[in-house]
This record gives C-alpha cells, structure tokens and sequence, in this order.
C-alpha cells in the first residue's frame, strides 16, 4: 500500500500471548480488527512494543505476514527491522519486504552504538537495499545513541527515508530536526505526550502506544492538528496526560499489555525479562483507564 501520504495514528501494536509463551494469535486478530474500526491510520509490528527483542525470527515473520493478511491492504503495515547488527537489520528488513509490509522501522545500533559515520551506514546500508519507505527511529534513552544533526541531514536526502519517529523527548531535538523535514521526509512523534507540539513544528504525526488502547482519541487529535484546530488537539492531548504517563510508568510495554488485558483483549502474558506490572503501578494504571472511560468505574 502506497504510504505517500500517510499522517495520523500509527498503532506501535503489542504481540499477545498465550500462558505457554507462543504468540496469541486470535487475540492479535482482534487487536488488529479493533485498530481497523477505531480509524488507526498505520500500524507497526514488531517494534519496543511489540517485544521483537524476545522473539524468533520465525516468530517475527508470522507475526508480521498475520498482520499484513489481516489488514489486507486496508491501512499500511510498517515492519520493525531493528537490530544493533548491520547485517541482521538487513536481513529483516528484505524478509519483511518480501512478505508484503508496506514500510520498515529503523533503529540506531544500540549497545554497540558505533560512532557518527558508522551510524551513518547502518543506516544506509538498509535503504540502499530496500525497495520500501523507511522510517529512522532515534530513541537515545533506549539504545545509548542518537541520530545526528549531520546524519540526520544526509540521510533525509534519501530516497528510502521516509520519515524519522522522533523519541528522544526533546523539544530542541525535535525543532533541530523540522527544518529537515519536506514533502518527502516526515517526523512522527515517539512519545505520546508531546505529540500536539511535535506536530505544531510540522510533524505527521505519532507512532503511538496511547493508541493500542484508544485508537479513535489519538486519530482524532492527530486529525484535528493537521486539519489546523490545534485547540481541539490541545484539548485532547491535555485532557490524556494521567492517562499517557500512566501506560508509561514502568518500562514499556509492561502497562499497556497490563491495560489491554483489563479490557479483555489480551491475556496478561509477557517474554521475561519483561514481568508483570507492580500492585503501585498496577493502581495507578487502573484509575487512569477508569478516568479516560476504558473500563467501568
């Protein structure tokens, strides 16, 4: 699916599963047909969200290529090809290019990290290969390493660089990265709560945990930003904030999966090292779905 003008609510979809481990596959069904109904404008597998990290590739592909048969060409599907290995990275991102997913996710090479010019070809090294929008995703607090100003300006020039997912929750980063951006390279916020601003500097909009569990609320403040109403976005934004912070007050996706399973879409199951969510988290996440009328008082 042509992604060119793609704006909105990307879904970063979590993968469920099942006591034993595998993946829950009718549960991840139903994920899929909920972002389908509730007007979510993209959705990426196998990213931070989706635990990629703790599955196999086997694993990887039939979740991704279950996700893109779903969907069926209805919204776009982006598949995480992250790796801290050059190579590794590459061979995902030919392996979900050929099962059919519509666009890729980068990521820096984390650990490892390398230095600006070898950051500079990780990247490049995957979008010379690829015949697929890419988007780079610069998460510094999770991977060590950032994308550079002189990088990210090179790599914008890019005919595969489709957009950057800007997670590094700074507002200067963010502003420095906007005078990049051109009909064909785009920013979506990382972070849920600061997507209206991001936005407000020429942003697309987000790649969103807060829309795994409200996808029609974030479509809508994303939609009313580009229509120009930044007061109706605003309001949304502001009005989620308990609720945002609350999906993100242990490392994620450890909340999200935790609210899910309170709305019955999901069993309560994770990949250790991942672990279910504290009785103080547990609380607060409970009174902020509550709050934002996603489950009953």
């Amino acid at each position: 699916m042509d992604m060119t003008h793609l704006a909105g609510s990307l879904v970063a979809l979590i993968t469920p599963f099942n006591e034993d481990g595998s993946v829950d596959f009718e549960s991840l069904g139903g994920l899929v047909d909920f972002h389908l109904a509730n007007k979510t404008d993209g959705i990426l597998v196998l990213g931070t969200t989706g635990e990629s990290s703790t599955m196999t590739d086997r694993e990887d592909l039939d979740v991704a290529k279950f996700v893109v048969d779903r969907v069926a060409g209805r919204i776009p599907v982006i598949g995480g090809a992250g790796s801290n290995s050059t190579s590794e990275s590459l061979r995902k991102a030919l392996g979900l290019q050929k099962l059919g997913c519509d666009g890729l996710l980068l990521i820096t090479p984390y650990y490892n990290k390398s230095n600006e010019e070898g950051i500079y070809h990780h990247f490049k090294s995957v979008l010379d290969a690829v015949n697929l929008p890419c988007i780079l995703y610069n998460i510094p607090s999770r991977t060590g390493c950032s994308i550079s100003e002189r990088n990210l300006a090179r790599l914008s020039r890019h005919p595969n660089a489709w957009a950057v997912k800007e997670a590094s929750g700074s507002i200067e980063y963010a502003t420095m990265v906007a005078r990049y951006l051109s009909d064909d390279f785009r920013m979506f916020s990382g972070n849920d709560d600061i997507v209206v601003p991001l936005m407000a500097l020429g942003g697309s909009g987000v790649i969103s945990v807060w829309a795994d569990v409200a996808p029609q609320t974030v479509h809508d403040m994303c939609h009313a930003a580009l229509a120009g109403d930044f007061a109706t976005a605003r309001r949304i934004q502001l009005d989620n904030q308990e609720l945002i912070h609350a999906l993100f007050c242990e490392t994620n996706p450890i909340p999200v999966k935790a609210a899910l399973a309170k709305m019955n879409m999901i069993k309560p199951y994770y990949r250790q090292p991942l672990w279910p969510i504290s009785a103080a988290g547990d609380q607060r996440l409970t009174a902020a779905l509550k709050g934002a009328g996603l489950i009953e008082k």
